[in-house]
């Protein structure tokens, strides 16, 4: 599959690259992006909810009436969670929610991933970039020569490049990352995935193992 790589003012130059089948154009596994993306968000979750049980409540542990005789239900402390004030029944405690995946099925969900953008035409390669400085006014005009400016968007750069990468921080649906850093879950979450020319030999190396 082959794919022109563009210029920043978003015009074919004269070169192509050749997108691996290995990486681009597999048969999709939708089970293996779910699973990824999952794991992802869970691992994402802190874990720490928690709601005071019976037990922890402060209040009076007296008998607040008589076992029988009162012709309604038999009730102990007023710290009883059907009460109101009462602590909470089967509340949420603290817990790890992490789980693993092996990095095969990784692997395959993050090629699933890209060939169901390849298969899409939401992917583009852009040749390397390099800012005199952080200024968000030049990532902005690449991304509206791209046809970019409204849309979630996902840079991968080969390597870390600190110009490139604060330019577009302040900026909303936008996010650069390395190659060593891309995931299921932000290739999925993204309109477009622009590849920096400098990325896709780190990426097809990482995904063929």
């Amino acid at each position: 599959m082959k794919v022109a790589v563009l210029d920043k003012n978003g015009k074919a130059t004269s070169r192509k690259v050749e997108l691996s089948k290995e990486v681009y154009g597999i048969e999709p596994n939708n089970h293996a992006v779910y699973l990824d993306v999952k794991q992802y968000l869970a691992n994402q979750r802190q874990g720490t909810h928690k709601s005071k049980e019976r037990a922890e409540i402060a209040g009076s542990t007296r008998k607040i009436k008589k076992q029988k005789g009162t012709g309604t239900a038999r009730a102990g402390s007023i710290k009883s969670g059907i009460f109101k004030g009462g602590g909470r029944m089967f509340g949420p405690r603290p817990r790890n929610y992490t789980f693993k995946l092996n990095k095969n099925l990784k692997r395959l969900a993050r090629k699933s991933a890209l060939t169901m953008k390849a298969n899409s035409e939401s992917i583009m390669v852009l040749e390397d970039l390099n800012f005199d400085g952080p200024r968000t006014k030049d990532f902005i005009a690449v991304l509206t020569s791209l046809g970019l400016a409204d849309k979630k968007s996902l840079f991968v750069l080969g390597e870390s490049n600190n110009n490139v990468y604060l330019s577009s921080r302040n900026l909303t649906g936008v996010e650069v990352i390395k190659a060593s850093e891309l995931s299921t879950y932000k290739i999925m979450n993204a309109n477009n995935v622009v590849l920096f020319e400098g990325s896709l030999e780190g990426i097809e190396t990482n995904l063929s193992k």
